[in-house]
């Protein structure tokens, strides 16, 4: 059953430096921070996890394989010819270099090659990733098992208000009108910012945004009740920050944008 939810953003013009940016996800008492860049390219990573319809654990393996890889870094060079977030390389078929550095593209070989990996899903993370990877060094990846868990386990909506982001500027130039929209159906591969929605497809929705928010110019999110900026960072009780004319009402989740 679909539960109201909104998801409301405004623009906002870069201010000065302010404190460092960056991001963090918390599970079972122990924090990992990010930079928003990670951020956003393992909020792609679960986005397109939820467009392909697989399991959260997808995301697990999918962010600890690109942390060992790249630092969930979308990268344009490595080792002979591996670039991008995994470090697939165009000689071993995986795509061309230009669809290898588009991180959906990228993602989405990940997953493909994934699900062809036999018993997969009760994997354990390191094992999952490597018989995707075939990796040198195939036990890499289990040291970023806790960290990919928590970081799943925020972006997939396990949990509410699960990713913390703060920053102070924005990155590069305001991004076009209808640009958020885009990119969140190109990523979830359905529209998820203007339906009705479950509320963990509400919170995945609200969290990508949050992800989002450095590259796409947002001042402020909301869902269910809460809300987010890039000054407080955190998800608090929408009226808190005491901003004025934003709506928390019942209804399908709905994006505002700048000179919208």
């Amino acid at each position: 059953m679909a539960v109201a939810a909104v998801l409301s953003v405004r623009a906002l013009w870069p201010g000065g430096a302010g404190a460092a940016a960056g991001c963090s996800v918390t599970d079972s008492g122990q924090t990992f921070k990010l930079s928003v860049t990670q951020a956003q390219n393992a909020a792609i990573e679960a986005a397109v996890a939820y467009g392909q319809g697989l399991p959260d654990h997808a995301v697990t393996v999918a962010v600890a394989t690109s942390l060992q890889e790249s630092g969930l870094r979308n990268l344009p060079y490595g080792d002979a010819d591996s670039v991008g977030l995994f470090q697939q390389r165009p000689s071993q078929g995986w795509g061309t270099k230009a669809q290898l550095l588009d991180p959906v593209y990228a993602t989405t070989a990940f997953y493909q090659a994934l699900a062809r990996v036999p018993g997969w899903q009760t994997m354990a993370v390191t094992e999952a990733a490597q018989a995707v990877q075939h990796s040198a060094a195939p036990d890499a990846y289990a040291a970023w098992a806790p960290e990919a868990r928590a970081v799943a386990i925020a972006l997939t909506g396990e949990i509410p208000a699960g990713l913390t982001c703060r920053f102070a500027a924005y990155r590069g130039a305001p991004p076009a009108a209808g640009a958020l929209s885009a990119a969140a159906v190109q990523e979830f591969g359905r529209p998820v910012l203007a339906v009705a929605v479950p509320a963990a497809t509400g919170w995945r929705a609200a969290t990508w945004a949050e992800a989002h928010a450095a590259a796409y110019h947002l001042e402020r999110i909301a869902f269910a009740g809460q809300q987010w900026t890039p000054s407080s960072g955190r998800w608090t009780a929408a009226g808190a920050a005491g901003s004025a004319g934003s709506s928390t009402a019942a209804g399908a989740v709905t994006v505002t944008a700048a000179g919208q």
